[in-house]
């Protein structure tokens, strides 16, 4: 059972490794360009603050090795996407995504403090496996929105096939992993990404050779949003959700 954890567990790494990296294309735009233009941080300010969760999370579990490494490699990679960002920003972008990356690492510091010294042993494993859960679950409205968009145009224009693919491999590779360290904090979020990405999957066959009811197809998401950096948000919860 170590020997098919470790298994499981490494594949669920090597596939959340090659999501973080989705972004890249975009990043080397940025930086070919000297500009963002209406490219978002957002994305990715939530998704460090889900990954430095998950990673203390992944500290105090006794079976989190696998975990903390995902996790680690997740916040190095958050953490270089908004430094590249911050760089070429306009000074209304800096502002605006330096307030909310305070506030995420401010969250994140009151969780670690409280829980800290706030609770100990399985009552801290609990609350901040509970705190992960429930910020992942959360991260897959975006998804719920490009599933609504699709079966009101007819088109997938706006959702990419790597995003539901990945979503759909994470979600299954991660669920497995949970089954087999039995983690409800690990296995809940994921189980929901499977299901997700196997309905996206499924719309996707569906629609990617189909006409849009409408001329013209509107984004499901803001203007200043940019829809790759969802994928960033697969990550094993994140998730491990991670």
């Amino acid at each position: 059972m170590e020997l098919l954890m470790l298994v499981v567990g490494v594949i669920g790494n090597a596939i959340s490794i090659m999501v973080f990296l989705a972004p890249l294309p975009t990043f080397f735009s940025i930086v070919k360009r000297r500009d963002t233009k209406s490219f978002s941080a957002v994305p990715y300010i939530v998704c460090l603050f889900s990954q430095m969760l998950w990673l203390y999370y992944g500290v105090l579990n006794p079976k989190g090795l696998l975990l903390v490494t995902i996790s680690s490699v997740g916040c190095g990679f958050e953490t270089s996407y908004l430094i590249i960002y911050l760089v070429f920003a306009t000074k209304p972008q800096k502002v605006y995504n330096f307030k909310l990356l305070g506030i995420s690492l401010l969250s994140f510091l009151c969780i670690f403090l409280s829980t800290l010294f706030g609770a100990k042993g399985h009552k801290r494993l609990t609350i901040v496996g509970l705190l992960g859960c429930i910020n992942s679950i959360c991260m897959y409205a975006a998804p719920l929105g490009v599933m609504k968009q699709v079966i009101a145009t007819r088109s997938v224009e706006f959702m990419p096939f790597f995003l539901s693919f990945s979503l759909f491999l994470c979600g299954g590779i991660w669920s497995a992993y949970a089954l087999i360290v039995k983690d409800l904090f690990i296995g809940v979020p994921n189980g929901i990404g499977l299901l997700l990405g196997t309905i996206q999957l499924v719309l996707y066959l569906m629609f990617f050779d189909r006409k849009p009811k409408q001329a013209k197809l509107e984004s499901p998401f803001p203007n200043n949003f940019n829809s790759k950096g969802i994928t960033t948000f697969l990550v094993v919860v994140d998730q491990t959700s991670s």
